[in-house]
Order: C-alpha cells, then sequence, then structure tokens
C-alpha cells in the first residue's frame, strides 16, 4: 500500500496532460524527441522536460539510436501502483486530442519507410532537415538585394544589419539604448559601411530624405507614441523610399510582452495601415503573415510602405 505523500505524488504526475499525452504515443510506438514534437507541435523543450519526468517516474525508458534518443513506455517494469493508474486512464479516457496525435503518429511511422521527402510534403516548412533552417533561407535571399543607405531603427545589437551590409550602399544602425549601441559597435567593426548611432525613433537623428530603405523590425510595440516614429520614418525617407515593419499583432498577453518591453499589446492591421497612411506613406501592404507555434500563440504583422515620389522601383 502507498503512502499519502507517493500517492498524491503518482497523481500529480498523470496530473499533466502533456504527460498523458506522450505515455499514449509511447504506449503506441517509440519515438524520437523530435518526433513527439512534430506529433504533438509543442516545443521541444517542454517535451524533453516531461520525458524526464516521466523516465525518472520509471514510466519510459530511452536508448540511444546512431544521433538520436528513442524512447517507450517502460512496459513490464513500470512500478506496479503507476501501471494500475495507467491501465485505468487508458481505458477510461476518450479524448480528440489523443485521437488525432494517434492520427499522427500513425502517419509518421508509415512514412518512415517511405523516405523524408514523403513524410514532410505539404508541410515542409514544419520541419527541419540538416542545413534547411529560416537563417540559411535568410541568407541566401539577402544575396537577391541591392540596397542603398538604409536605417535599421531600433537596430538592436546589429544582427540584421551585419547580415545586409554586404548588399547595401551604407547602414545606419539606430537604438536608444547604450548597451545595445556599444554591443552593435563591436559586433560591425569591421563592416567599414555602418554607422552606429543612440537615438530615438521619434526623434531621428538624421537629415530629411536621408535614406533609400528604413527597417522597423520588432519595435513599434515598445515606442510610446508609435504614431510620432512613423512620422519621423517618412520624414527621413527620400521620395520612392521603402519601409519594412514587423511587429505584432494585437494580443491579450501583456503580461509577457512587459518583460520584452513593450507598452502595446500589437496593433491591429487596419489600425497600423491607417497610422501608415497617415504618416504619408502609401501601404503595399499590412497583414498578419505569422503566427507563433509556441504558446501563447502571438501572431505577427508585415508591413511594406513607400514614400510617394521618386518613381517606382
Amino acid at each position: 500500500m502507498a503512502s499519502l505523500d507517493a500517492t498524491v505524488d503518482l497523481l500529480h504526475l498523470f496530473g499533466d496532460p502533456t504527460r498523458v499525452r506522450l505515455l499514449a504515443l509511447l504506449a503506441r510506438q517509440a519515438l524520437t524527441v523530435a518526433e513527439l514534437t512534430a506529433i504533438t507541435d509543442l516545443a521541444q523543450s517542454r517535451v524533453s522536460t516531461h520525458l524526464g519526468r516521466l523516465k525518472e517516474a520509471g514510466l519510459v525508458r530511452d536508448r540511444r539510436a546512431g544521433a538520436s534518443t528513442v524512447y517507450a513506455l517502460n512496459e513490464g517494469a513500470i512500478p506496479a501502483d503507476a501501471r494500475e493508474l495507467w491501465a485505468l486512464v487508458e481505458r477510461t479516457v476518450d479524448d480528440a486530442v489523443l485521437d488525432a496525435d494517434r492520427a499522427r503518429c500513425d502517419a509518421l511511422v508509415r512514412a518512415r519507410s517511405a523516405g523524408w521527402p514523403d513524410a514532410v510534403a505539404g508541410e515542409m516548412e514544419r520541419h527541419y532537415s540538416p542545413g534547411r533552417t529560416w537563417e540559411a533561407v535568410a541568407r541566401a535571399f539577402v544575396g537577391l538585394m541591392t540596397l542603398g543607405d538604409v536605417l535599421d531603427a531600433g537596430a538592436g545589437d546589429g544582427a540584421i544589419a551585419e547580415l545586409l551590409a554586404p548588399r547595401a550602399r551604407r547602414i545606419t544602425c539606430l537604438d536608444r539604448n547604450a548597451r545595445m549601441a556599444a554591443a552593435a559597435r563591436t559586433r560591425l567593426a569591421r563592416a567599414h559601411n555602418v554607422d552606429v548611432v543612440r537615438g530615438d525613433v521619434t526623434a531621428i537623428p538624421a537629415a530629411d530624405a536621408a535614406f533609400d530603405q528604413v527597417l522597423l523590425l520588432n519595435v513599434l510595440t515598445s515606442v510610446e507614441t508609435p504614431a510620432a516614429a512613423l512620422a519621423e520614418v517618412a520624414r527621413v525617407l527620400r521620395p520612392g523610399g521603402q519601409l519594412v515593419l514587423v511587429t505584432l499583432d494585437a494580443h491579450t498577453h501583456t503580461a509577457v510582452t512587459a518583460a520584452y518591453g513593450h507598452v502595446h499589446a500589437g496593433f491591429r492591421p487596419a489600425a497600423l495601415r491607417r497610422m501608415l497612411a497617415r504618416a504619408g506613406l502609401a501601404v503595399e501592404r499590412c497583414a498578419v503573415t505569422s503566427r507563433e507555434r509556441r504558446q501563447p500563440h502571438f501572431q505577427v504583422i508585415t508591413a511594406f510602405a513607400q514614400k510617394p515620389g521618386g518613381g517606382a522601383r
């Protein structure tokens, strides 16, 4: 007979839906962390944490298979009290999430024998393969660009400027944070066509019509007066110059974003479009373009706008 503390610990172990999902899958098929992540659409770190807890409790076992670790239900070695509780859960729980997991698991197992291309056809963006990352794709596409004088407004430590510098005539990195500006100077010390300037996007220290392109990437939610920032962007753009803007769609998760210095809970695309127009910019596109896979599933807006005049580019 188990003690009260042991019983409570066991109930807590089975009280997490993610652990039940993983057990249900591993009772069906031995799987790697990558496969469990693909099936459940959960973050790899979350899957690994719960697998560690289940292994510690003796419910799952693991083994090396080449460069991967394969997990499976511990079958006959599961402690008796845990085995009884798991049998009860497995017998009585009927849930759509578990059914969907099983269906994806079966599809994944069938695809194993067909090879990687057949396994991911139709959803390649969800799956990793060696060397095929978003960073690699971004670096490839940068090679197609020819940029003029660029302002990276809210440049942080210069990571984007480092990527774009070989394709630009000149880049100015603007950031109000002293440590970020110092880090950017260190990162870009060998880039002779990059300047790092401390300043605020609502009062850009540059002459009118100084730039061909302005980047405003993940900055607007941290600006007290977004309309003032957009007016400044319009001022420093040359006629025909282009703005690329990335920001969050409106959301209710301010407790999460406040830790990152956000003072606005995102923007609705229609409201952002109006702000851009009021700043004197012609909006080419302003829409939600992606949704983050990890909770709370922030949605991201991408906007492209142009300062009228100067002819088409």
